[in-house]
């Protein structure tokens, strides 16, 4: 049976595409589940403009990151934590609190988007990467201080 793709489906197609696939997929779950629909003329323009209105909306969206990642390259953080005398932390600074040192100067990052190799265990200076999207990366400088 032949239907016209409205998602993405891992190794089967992309939207838009006209997929041969068994009779009990398309009727069990394709069609039911609004994945796919059957390739009329109507379909085909219907999806035709979902996927440029779609590819319009990820242009702005990466326009969008790549201003956000302009103005973060270079962004200085503190953060203060206790420490003893040698200078390492009691516990360590992550992701998350570099998300919200970053949320008090004005960037909302998720915490999963900074690409810190391990927790932060020492005062010091560090660069850190942030991974906006693919493609997209900026670096912050994060000042881990005596609290």
């Amino acid at each position: 049976m032949k239907v016209l793709l409205r998602q993405d489906v891992p190794a089967l197609g992309t939207i838009g595409d006209i997929v041969e696939v068994a009779t009990g997929y398309a009727r069990n779950y394709l069609l039911p589940q609004h994945v796919a629909v059957e390739p009329t003329d109507a379909n085909l323009k219907q999806i035709e403009q979902e996927r440029k209105d779609r590819e319009k909306r990820e242009k702005q969206r990466v326009e969008t990151l790549k201003g956000v990642a302009k103005r973060l390259d270079g962004t200085s953080v503190t953060i203060r934590a206790k420490a003893n005398e040698l200078g390492h932390l009691f516990g360590s600074v992550t992701e998350t609190h570099i998300a919200q040192a970053l949320e008090d100067e004005g960037f909302k990052v998720d915490p999963s988007k900074i690409a810190l190799a391990e927790p932060i265990r020492t005062l010091d200076k560090f660069r850190v990467p942030v991974h906006l999207a693919e493609g997209i990366n900026a670096e912050i400088e994060v000042w881990v201080v005596p609290a």
